[in-house]
């Protein structure tokens, strides 16, 4: 496994691994570290040939606050300025991509990927487990597509994958308002397939179902994903290819500037449509 992780940590049983959000932003943020480590990390399991299934979680009590908008945003630095021009812009679309690529990794890995999810799952936290094959959540868990509250268009899978998942109508109510959703909520929607007590609860159930595809034949569970995943693929990916270039010219704006001022000054941002 990859050594000096700093955003993600990897434990195996059996033929189940664990993969666990570190952050190290506050709720398991996703800055630069988490977008560069969960390709490796996934790659490498899909690789493996002892790995036959994968429960993915959080650390503490939240499984992510989305995007570390602080630190991307610095990464990002001039690519996103209201006069950026090509150059800057193509640099953007590429980086768009490359954490697209990172979330796809999961999506593609052979071997089955179960979200267990407890409190908080926002954002970029939603993109992930989108590209899990199962979600199960504890009785704590909130769920939401936040970017349109802060002036983003999400383009990291939320939208092109959670169709399949909830529905239709349920995804664009969750997208045009970005407004928060429990466990029971995402329950009934079919976001989560079951809601358990607790954490403690949540990982248990989580690896008991991990065990029982484990046990399984592991070429014929690899089959099944791949089948189940042939016509779906595809359009995702034609899908992420849009988005990423429709971000590139249309996100800089100065509603994206409030929204990012709004954020670090811990106030409601008022929103100009420019």
């Amino acid at each position: 496994m990859a050594d000096n992780l700093v955003s993600l940590q990897v434990k195996q049983s059996g033929h189940v691994a664990e993969v666990t959000l570190l952050g190290p932003g506050k709720g398991n943020a996703m800055g630069p570290d988490f977008w560069r480590e969960l390709p490796v990390v996934f790659r490498e399991l899909d690789a493996d040939p002892d790995i036959r299934a994968i429960v993915l979680t959080g650390s503490g009590k939240h499984f992510s606050y989305g995007l570390d908008l602080p630190a991307m945003m610095t990464e990002w630095g001039g690519m996103l300025g209201g006069t950026a021009l090509a150059g800057a812009r193509t640099e953007f679309l590429a980086k768009i991509r490359t954490m697209q690529d990172s979330v796809t990794a999961v999506a593609d890995c052979r071997k089955p990927v179960i979200a267990a999810v407890s409190g908080w799952c926002v954002g970029g936290g939603v993109d992930l487990i989108a590209a899990a094959d199962i979600r199960l959540a504890s009785a704590d868990a909130k769920f939401s597509v936040r970017e349109v509250r802060v002036a983003m268009v999400a383009d990291i899978g939320s939208l092109q994958r959670l169709g399949g998942i909830v529905g239709e109508g349920h995804l664009r109510e969750l997208a045009y308002t970005g407004k928060d959703v429990d466990a029971a909520r995402a329950e009934k929607i079919g976001l989560v397939n079951d809601v358990y007590a607790d954490q403690d609860a949540l990982l248990a159930a989580a690896h008991e179902l991990a065990a029982s595809i484990a046990k399984n034949p592991p070429l014929v569970v690899q089959g099944v994903k791949d089948v189940l995943d042939h016509q779906r693929a595809p359009r995702v990916a034609d899908g992420l290819r849009y988005v990423s270039t429709w971000n590139a010219a249309f996100l800089p704006s100065k509603d994206l500037g409030e929204a990012v001022q709004a954020f670090l000054e811990r106030r409601d941002p008022e929103f100009s449509g420019e």
